[in-house]
């Protein structure tokens, strides 16, 4: 019979298929070592749990074989919506939220719980252990009785029922409704009371499960991270970021606000939500709070002595002391905490990226991602060298547009065609003496 630790094993090795092994451990590290009530709320979208609740409840059931166990609040709107037209009900709405007479109560409660019972037998029937949980969760009060019916707005939240689960490794499932003090059921919009559940819990990650699986740029396509603290503002004022993802990202946004610097939150598709949490290039979209990215152009504006630690404990090598006198410095960026941050330099008429440094807990949330995408807006055309164990190649090969290996060197390039202009830098690069020893 296979063991918990075996399972384990062969989930990693599956796991190698999306990323390295050295990075799957890394997660799977940070991730055990949280308390398990803080390492993950997960929201499922009714229309998610409709068209893809085999994908969902294969994703949910990895995270609980390798040991870790989210807790899940889920919507339904799509399938109320639907049941309301059954009974010849038309749906309301009123400043977003599902206006709500007792009628519509009395079916909501039944589709809900329907739709609870669905993931949690789907869950059970991979093996899983899940616990529906549709009451008890969400203290609240009517927010507008007269214009919104019977919605409700969470006042408290109790977590007595979701820690016991927790604690015996079984996944909670919870529907958005809460009660009032003298027990009226009140309908809770379930992106409200997800939100509400996680400045409750103040979990390591918060992951949304979407159909679209990111948010989406100018061409459609997903944004792979986004860092508030310096993209939010840039991002609130593209007109191609419809009204739906502007909404997402202002409420992301207020969230993360009122959340620890260590949260981040993942929006990615059911069936990619292993490569999302346990890869560095993920699989959807990678939001955090963050810290500003700060470019400089001389050594002078830089803390010479943390950025050498940084590049040592990063390449667990020793820099050379005349590394600071000698290199040819054109930008510096640097995270606030130093914990983050690349060397610009420039060999000939292309920039070349000649330090990318990242700590192994920055790695974990993302904010080496956005010393990336910050210094690739202001050089996309870069080359690079790395050796060929380099751990972070598989990055490497994902964002770069071409690569040469070499036996001692692998040379990568972003942003440039000219075939001799290549050949050019990759010689440049292979002469390049070595600061790192």
């Amino acid at each position: 019979m296979t063991t918990d630790k075996q399972t384990r094993q062969i989930i990693v090795r599956l796991l190698g298929n999306f990323g390295s092994q050295k990075e799957i451990q890394q997660y799977l590290r940070r991730f055990s070592s949280i308390e398990s009530e803080k390492f993950a709320v997960v929201k499922v979208g009714g229309a998610t749990l409709h068209k893809q609740l085999g994908g969902l409840s294969s994703s949910l059931a990895f995270l609980q074989q390798v040991g870790l166990t989210p807790i899940v609040v889920h919507g339904g709107g799509p399938q109320l919506d639907l049941a309301l037209e059954a009974e010849g009900i038309e749906t309301e709405r009123a400043d977003g939220l599902r206006v709500t007479p007792p009628a519509v109560l009395k079916i909501a409660r039944k589709v809900f719980q329907r739709e609870n019972l669905r993931l949690v037998e789907a869950l059970r029937e991979t093996g899983t252990r899940a616990t529906s949980i549709t009451n008890g969760v969400f203290e609240a009060e009517l927010l507008d009785r007269d214009r919104l019916g019977l919605v409700g707005a969470v006042r408290q939240v109790h977590l007595e029922a979701v820690r016991a689960s927790l604690r015996s490794n079984i996944i909670p499932v919870i529907s958005p409704f809460g009660e009032t003090a003298d027990g009226q059921i009140l309908n809770i919009n379930a992106d409200v009371a997800t939100n509400e559940l996680v400045r409750s819990v103040q979990p390591f990650k918060i992951i949304f499960l979407t159909g679209t699986g990111g948010i989406l740029d100018r061409e459609g396509g997903v944004i792979s991270s986004i860092n508030l603290s310096t993209d939010y503002k840039m991002l609130m004022e593209q007109d191609w970021l419809h009204s739906g993802m502007r909404l997402k990202l202002e409420q992301i946004h207020d969230l993360l606000k009122d959340l620890p610097l260590s949260t981040s939150i993942s929006i990615t598709k059911p069936t990619l939500l292993a490569k999302e949490l346990f890869t560095y290039r993920g699989s959807g979209t990678l939001v955090r709070f963050g810290e500003s990215i700060h470019m400089h152009r001389n050594w002078d504006e830089v803390d010479l002595g943390r950025l050498k630690q940084l590049l040592e404990t990063s390449f667990q090598k020793t820099l050379s002391q005349d590394y600071f006198a000698n290199a040819a410095v054109e930008a510096v960026y640097i995270s606030d905490s130093y914990r983050a941050g690349a060397v610009i330099t420039r060999i000939g008429e292309v920039a070349y990226l000649d330090k990318f440094a990242v700590t192994e807990e920055a790695q974990g949330e993302g904010l080496g991602r956005a010393v990336w995408n910050r210094f690739r807006q202001d050089y996309p055309s870069i080359f690079w060298r790395a050796r060929p164990n380099n751990p972070v190649n598989t990055f490497y090969f994902q964002h770069a547009d071409g690569c040469i290996k070499g036996d001692e060197w692998h040379v990568f390039w972003c942003g440039i065609d000219d075939f001799g202009q290549i050949s050019q830098c990759v010689e440049t690069a292979m002469r390049a003496r070595a600061t790192l020893r």
